[in-house]
This record gives C-alpha cells, structure tokens and sequence, in this order.
C-alpha cells in the first residue's frame, strides 16, 4: 500500500488535486481509498469545534464566493489556546498512527489522507525552539507518508476561493507550511499553477513513488473511513 497525504491552506486546493488523483488512480487500475483527517482521524473532533465555537464565537461551514465566512478556530494564537494545541495534537498524532496501523492492512493500492498531521503542527509558532524540538517528536513516531504533497498557493487566490480567514493569515499559515515541508523533509510542494499543471507534477511524483505491479486490480472508491 501507498500511503499519500495532501495538504495547504485553504482554498489551494487539495479537494481539486484528490478527486483528479482519484480519477487517474481508477483509470489505472489502482484501487485506493480516502480518510478526511478532521473526520477520521481527530479525537473528539466534533466537541473541539463546538468549544471553539462557543469560544472564540466564529462562523461555522466552509465559505464559498457567493457565501463569505469569519472563522475563528486555527488563527487564534493566544498563549492558551496554543498551549492546549500541544496536548490535542499528540492526542491526534497518536490517533493517526493507529489509524494507519489498522488500514495498512487493507487492500487497497493507495491511501489517500484529505489533510495530515503537517496541516495540524503548521498552525503552531514554528519559530520557536522548543515548538520545533516538539514537532521533531511528533514526526518522529508518526507513519512518514510515501508522498506527501503541500498544495500551495498564491493566499489572494485561495481566498477569493474559499474565503473564511483573513489574508493576513492566509499568508502566515502558507509560510508556516513551507517551513514545515523543510522540517519534515518528505514534502512535495505543489507550486502553484494550472489545475492540470498541478496534477501533472502530481501524477509526475505518484508514477514514481508506486511500486511496480505484475497485474493490476481494478478497485472500488470510498469517500471517508470511521
């Protein structure tokens, strides 16, 4: 099994590259299957948004150009709340390790993660030491993707296509992704372009990270893993 994950700021869009990804994998003969980290992977995932919400009193859903939202939850960096981020994201990177423990042993060709533990550890203050001494720890125990793609783009242009943070954050949070594909050192970064152009260097780098195969399989798609 290929174990892949996709991440970035919102708006990059992962979503785009997924279901293209989904399709040439089909296509392919390859069958694969795909777990939303939020959904499938975090520890008490619908409580943490309903406190941040309570909390931090955002708006809640994803935006849209025609439906803007204000969201409150990841660009809150109080000393609290970050302090609190380190317990829920080893909790999570603990839950993601078992996660793909127990799927490895699935049959499916590939494993695609909507988001990973990366999307979770870049809205940490990187900068500091001791954050990244923690981070390195994380990483450390967490299954290392056979590929792992950050989708960047240009903040302007992920807004106006899913506007929820402010652009001010937007650029921030794709620094900080940047910065963590040089601390995990397996990240592929997707430079932005074209829909199809993005997808070529994916494909480029999937084509070469999957093993050889005598006979391929055709396999059935799932959208989510509980």
């Amino acid at each position: 099994m290929t174990l892949v994950s996709f991440s970035g700021i919102d708006g990059a869009g992962k979503s785009t590259q997924i279901s293209q990804l989904r399709t040439w994998l089909t296509e392919s003969g390859l069958s694969h299957q795909v777990v939303t980290f939020w959904d499938d992977v975090v520890v008490f995932c619908r409580l943490r948004e309903s406190m941040s919400h309570r909390a931090f009193k955002g708006d809640q859903g994803v935006g849209s150009p025609d439906k803007p939202l204000v969201r409150r939850d990841k660009n809150v960096t109080s000393l609290p709340v970050t302090a609190s981020r380190f317990f829920f994201y080893l909790a999570d990177a603990l839950s993601l390790a078992w996660k793909v423990f127990r799927l490895k042993k699935s049959q499916y060709d590939v494993l695609i993660f909507d988001r990973y533990i990366y999307d979770e550890l870049a809205n940490l203050p990187l900068q500091s030491s001791f954050v990244r001494a923690f981070v390195r720890m994380v990483l450390s125990f967490v299954p290392k993707p056979d590929v792992a793609f950050v989708i960047d783009a240009d903040p302007v242009a992920a807004i106006a296509r899913k506007p929820e943070y402010p652009l001010d954050f937007l650029y921030r949070n794709r620094q900080a992704y940047l910065e963590m594909s040089r601390i995990a050192r397996n990240i592929s970064v997707i430079e932005p372009g074209t829909v199809e152009a993005m997808h070529a260097n994916v494909q480029r780098t999937m084509t070469q990270a999957l093993p050889s195969r005598g006979t391929p399989h055709v396999g059935g798609e799932v959208q989510s893993v509980s």
